[in-house]
């Protein structure tokens, strides 16, 4: 069974959040558009404005549905919501202590994501 996780692509101008993994999960080292997994009954969208709290500590006023990709890696499938988050109160930040940049979206591709992330990557360069 897949795992759903809904991600944010917290946008601001020509700027991308984004937000190293941490080495011991999944796919540690790389970076990723901030969000998490999508608990039983919850909806994407919301899962994405309740993670967002936790991770960033920001609210999310605006958000839409950016892509879905579903990805199998060798040890589990996701089911990705990503979102293009284009309002929200407050100043993201690493909450968990993880590390966060914004970056120019022209320079998305100088950094390593997930293989199941490259796609949005692409995407965002051609928007």
């Amino acid at each position: 069974m897949a795992i759903r996780v809904a991600a944010g692509i917290i946008t601001r101008e020509d700027q991308v959040f984004i937000a190293l993994r941490s080495d011991d999960k999944h796919q540690g080292g790389c970076w990723e558009f901030p969000g998490g997994k999508v608990e039983e009954g919850e909806d994407p969208a919301e899962a994405l404005a309740r993670e967002l709290m936790e991770e960033c500590g920001i609210t999310t006023d605006k958000s839409e549905l950016f892509k879905f990709i579903r990805h199998d890696y060798i040890d589990k499938s996701v089911e990705l919501y990503f979102y293009l988050v284009s309002e929200f109160s407050g100043e993201p930040h690493g909450k968990e202590g993880q590390k966060v940049t914004w970056v120019n979206r022209s320079d998305l591709s100088t950094y390593t994501f997930p293989e199941a992330n490259v796609p949005i990557v692409e995407a965002l360069l051609k928007v």
